[in-house]
């Protein structure tokens, strides 16, 4: 009887020791074909940032700020000779017969007028009805546009203008209560109730 406890118990014994060389240690690839390898969290942490990137549909490389282009190249972008429709035309005109001569920031601001008029609900309501409005604008005719040379660069520029204006593409120059101007050089005496708003060129701007 006590021979064959012993026996038992010898054999429990190999028995825990087989399993724990079999089970002491983790599997790794080298050691049995078509094993997949134990992965630990340090596999995960020390993965490529990359790889996680490109999963997520992120670039490596932070991606570049875009940046504002200024003026002068904004008006080298959308110079045409050619306008989108009659509002835009009828600005471009005020443009180029108001301040064809002026800066580029000149030019922006008088558009600016212009819009700003069309917006404020004292003025017609289109483009078109504030230049051609009576006696506003000295360039205007009887109510008619005179024609302006369409093959010049000054006229590029001011259609140009109008575009960037009308949608915005730069930051204001003037406040949207803006509604008048007059050259420098004359000295109205409506100027003297108004506040002065800005002096761009030769034009001086009033809210």
């Amino acid at each position: 009887m006590i021979r064959t406890v012993r026996a038992a118990a010898f054999a429990v014994a190999a028995f825990a020791l087989a399993g724990a060389a079999l089970w002491g240690t983790p599997v790794r690839a080298s050691d049995a074909e078509g094993v997949t390898p134990t992965s630990y969290y340090l596999d995960h942490a020390s993965a490529s940032v990359a790889a996680f990137n490109r999963d997520l549909g992120v670039n490596d490389d932070a991606a570049p700020v875009p940046q504002a282009l200024s003026l002068d190249a904004l008006v080298a972008e959308q110079a045409s000779a050619e306008t989108n429709g009659a509002e835009q035309d009828c600005l471009a005109n005020a443009v180029y017969f108001e301040a064809r001569g002026e800066s580029l920031q000149g030019q922006l601001a008088v558009a600016e007028v212009v819009i700003n008029r069309a917006a404020s609900g004292r003025y017609p309501t289109s483009l078109c009805g504030v230049v051609v409005q009576p006696a506003q604008f000295s360039f205007v005719r009887r109510g008619r546009i005179p024609q302006a040379d369409r093959g010049s660069d000054a006229w590029r520029r001011a259609v140009a203008v109008a575009k960037i204006a009308g949608a915005r593409m730069m930051p204001r120059l003037l406040p949207a209560s803006c509604l008048w101007y007059h050259a420098s050089y004359v000295s109205p005496s409506w100027g003297r109730r108004l506040a002065q708003s800005a002096r761009i060129g030769l034009h001086i701007f009033y809210s």
